[in-house]
């Protein structure tokens, strides 16, 4: 049982591994999405650099990576909680051995792994992370404002193990975007080209 544990996680780590952003870059635009933008190779600069299709395209494939990655106990029937099989492939996207661990800030990953494990809260959290993008325009504020939301929703459940998951995740997650939080403070951060406000910006 111990076998099957070991590899569930190590497949968990390489499906989150999958750079989707840096591949479709390098194989499709010749460019290298980390050279550019903010310099990450997750789904935001990926629709920054590349444009809507390449965006939409990784947007899926990270989302999938975590969904697959919690699905594995069940392949495996093994009586481990998704969530935290999850976690291999946020760590995986985030430090991603095909790449030079030089990843993503896991946010789509995360939430694929939430779609197999609860998809009406999956659903909820991202209804919660549009409404902030539409006030806010700023994929990165909306998804740091999102986390404590989400995690004190999850008392409500009553599953403690969500919690517990989505508190380290919401903790690592914000780590993650230390970078961005320096430049939300500068006023140097990027915007969507939608949402509350927007028209005003474009005059």
């Amino acid at each position: 049982m111990l076998a099957k544990i070991i590899l569930m996680f190590i497949i968990a780590y390489l499906l989150g591994s999958i750079p989707s952003g840096v591949w479709i870059g390098t194989k499709f635009y010749g460019k290298d999405i980390r050279q550019f933008g903010s310099g990450n190779s997750g789904t935001t600069n990926t629709f920054r650099v590349l444009g809507k299709t390449a965006g939409i395209f990784v947007l899926l494939a990270d989302v999938l990576k975590g969904t697959l990655a919690a699905s594995l106990p069940l392949l495996f029937d093994l009586p481990i909680n998704p969530m935290v099989v999850g976690l291999g492939a946020v760590l995986g996207h985030t430090y991603p051995i095909f790449a030079q661990f030089k990843g993503g800030k896991a946010v789509a990953t995360s939430a694929g792994a939430l779609l197999a494990y609860n998809p009406p809260f999956f659903i909820y959290c991202v209804g919660v992370f549009i409404i902030l993008l539409f006030l806010t325009r700023m994929v990165s504020l909306s998804s740091m404002i999102a986390l404590p939301i989400i995690v004190l929703s999850s008392l409500f459940i009553g599953d403690w193990i969500l919690t517990l998951i989505a508190s380290i995740l919401a903790l690592f997650i914000l780590y993650r975007h230390r970078d961005n939080i320096k430049r939300i403070r500068n006023g140097t951060e990027n915007k969507v080209p939608f949402g509350l406000g927007y028209k005003k910006d474009t005059l």
